[in-house]
């Protein structure tokens, strides 16, 4: 999975994901590093911009279907995975990312200023 790790609120989910991934099932790709490989066909651009899974074979998901993939992965949070075999699930956690994506920014200026202490 690939995350923006420039970013104050992905830090601390990815956190949160890594202490979840007791089999060490995912790889997590922080692709704000220049130096950190990206797959042919998705620009570093793109990655930043929304959330990202790549699958072992070569799939790409983003946004609110990326998140029930990796969800699918964690065992503690399969639950949530499921419910978006629920008729309108994925369209509605789609709607809720990109409200999310367009505050951001502002949370990313809080987070900065509330975290540092």
């Amino acid at each position: 999975m690939f995350y923006d790790g420039a970013c104050p609120l992905c830090q601390r989910e990815i956190a949160v994901y890594r202490g979840l991934d007791k089999t060490a099932s995912v790889d997590f790709l922080d692709v704000s590093d220049p130096l950190q490989e990206v797959p042919v066909g998705i620009s570093r651009e793109v990655l930043l911009t929304r959330f990202h899974v790549q699958h072992p074979d070569g799939r790409t998901e983003s946004g609110a279907r990326a998140f029930l993939s990796l969800w699918a992965r964690l065992r503690y949070l399969r639950w949530l995975a499921r419910l978006g075999s629920v008729p309108g699930v994925v369209a509605l956690l789609e709607l809720f990312y990109r409200a999310f994506l367009r505050v951001r920014p502002a949370m990313q200026q809080v987070a900065v200023r509330t975290w540092k202490g």
